[in-house]
């Protein structure tokens, strides 16, 4: 298969780049580092030509919930649109899973913009809405310093490795588009402040740190099992302790 992905030079996208390579399909990454303007989309349907399925693994940063709506609506939308024009048969979009119960937060409402856009669009689609990374504890304690301790929220996560995410990516676009979505997650449930406290220590990163709502990078609009998936979540095999010990290495 071609298979393009729309930020193939980003975290997930490098890998779904190198999991499409893997099984023998011929990968064609689109980002801004190799001349694509995924705004304006201009070029957009010449690349796409001849293109089973895009892969579609932005992550714009944006600041508030306005700003993140336009962007991804954009993004989406150009994109979409490229790809009707090219006779793409199949959108696959990266999304976040339990998306609709959390609200006031600018990723999440960008990403439920991304999501109205893909239904709407000409191109059929799936839609693989992903639980939190296993680093992500770790980096919320790195965006919430404060007197020098790193502030964790005590999250209830079903994490999953960034791998599997682009595996189930890549076993999306090979299957038939599902016109929906459906969610990935870990094995199993963690603590996010153990978690933190562990992937520090991985890293050798000495950094104290602090269970707390207050100063957290997150509200408590993510307190209790907000973030764990739905009881059809297909659950990937990577534990946090398998991907901690490769960290370690």
């Amino acid at each position: 298969m071609r298979i393009a992905v729309a930020g193939g030079t980003g975290r997930i996208g490098r890998l779904v780049v190198e999991e499409a390579r893997r099984r023998g399909h011929d990968p064609l990454s689109l980002s801004r580092s190799e001349g694509v303007d995924l705004t304006t989309g201009e070029g957009l349907p010449a690349l796409l030509r001849g293109v089973d399925a895009v892969v579609d693994a932005t992550n714009p940063p944006v600041s508030d919930v306005a700003e993140a709506e336009r962007v991804f609506t954009t993004l989406s939308r150009t994109l979409l649109t490229a790809e009707g024009e090219a006779g793409v048969g199949h959108h696959v979009a990266l999304s976040i899973a339990a998306l609709d119960r959390v609200r006031g937060n600018p990723h999440y409402a960008g990403k439920r913009a991304q999501e109205r856009e893909v239904t709407r669009g000409p191109v059929p689609f799936t839609i693989v809405r992903a639980t939190q990374f296993h680093d992500f504890p770790a980096m919320i304690a790195e965006w919430s310093i404060e007197d020098g301790e790193g502030v964790v929220p005590p999250l209830l996560l079903q994490p999953i490795a960034p791998a599997d995410v682009a595996a189930a990516l890549v076993d999306a676009a090979e299957s038939p588009a599902l016109g929906g979505s459906f969610d990935i997650a870990g094995p199993r449930t963690e603590d996010a402040v153990d978690m933190a406290r562990r992937t520090l220590a991985a890293w050798g990163r000495d950094l104290p740190l602090r269970a707390a709502w207050k100063g957290a990078a997150l509200g408590v609009e993510f307190a209790g099992e907000v973030l764990l998936p739905g009881g059809h979540a297909r659950t990937a095999a990577t534990t946090f302790d398998d991907w901690l010990a490769a960290e370690t290495r």
